[in-house]
């Protein structure tokens, strides 16, 4: 049986391949590993006063390159 070579794929195939394999740990691991090398945004501290309005607005950027990426 051939090792599966994680690095070769995309984050959208890893993932894609783990949720098939859900028996596959190290691939599981490998797409965590991934999530945890990207930089974490902070959007807003809880003690900020626009606290609500700005997590809103990450939000919808979210979903806005969300749709335009589909169509």
């Amino acid at each position: 049986m051939s090792q599966t070579d994680y690095n070769l794929m995309s984050d959208v195939e890893l993932k894609q391949y783990f949720l098939k394999n859900r028996g596959d740990h190290a691939a599981f691991q490998a797409y965590l590993d991934r999530l945890n090398q990207r930089p974490r945004r902070i959007i807003a501290s809880l003690s900020d006063p626009d606290f609500d309005e700005k997590v809103q607005a990450a939000i919808r950027q979210k979903l806005e390159t969300a749709r335009d990426s589909s169509s």
